[in-house]
């Protein structure tokens, strides 16, 4: 890994003089990382959050999940500072991390598309024990393996609550 690069000062070929990098600055950070300096995080997503965003909009596609997954990238970057080797450049690493992390939220969304959540499918009541709305009719459905299994867990735990008598 260098630290520097040389650059001519003076306009001449022969003499050079060391030019500080990002790789100075990354060292620096991630020493504050490790040291657990409040700011520390602030300063990580001040230099790479922007880069990581982009990325994790590219892969997901929507915001939400974007943020989401930048959020867990830089949260596992924080909590796995220690675990960096060097053998690549900070901005790599984090890199790999924030895709890894939008590739992850894509696979979650991939298994979401294929659930229907419970609420969706019992009716609502108010307190007072009316219905709270109009109940759908998920009838046309019920061929569904997805409905079947979501009514059969939620009929395996109301007759798993009724008493024994």
């Amino acid at each position: 890994m260098r630290k520097f690069v040389m650059e001519p000062t003076d306009g001449t070929l022969g003499t050079r003089a060391p030019i500080s990098r990002p790789v100075d600055r990354d060292h620096a950070l991630l020493e504050a990382l490790r040291q657990g300096e409040p700011t520390a995080a602030e300063q990580l997503v001040a230099t790479y959050g922007d880069r990581a965003y982009r990325l994790a909009i590219r892969i997901t596609g929507n915001r939400p999940d974007a943020e989401e997954a930048v959020q867990d990238a830089f949260w596992s970057v924080v909590r796995k500072i220690d675990t960096f080797r060097g053998d690549s450049s900070v901005g790599s690493w984090i890199y790999r991390i924030t895709a890894n992390a939008a590739y992850q939220k894509l696979r979650g969304r991939a298994h979401r598309r294929d659930e229907i959540s419970l609420d969706e499918v019992l009716p609502s009541f108010h307190e007072d024990g009316r219905h709270a709305g109009p109940i759908n009719d998920w009838s046309a459905s019920i061929d569904d393996p997805v409905v079947q299994t979501e009514l059969r867990a939620a009929l395996d735990s109301a007759i798993g609550r009724l008493p024994a008598h």
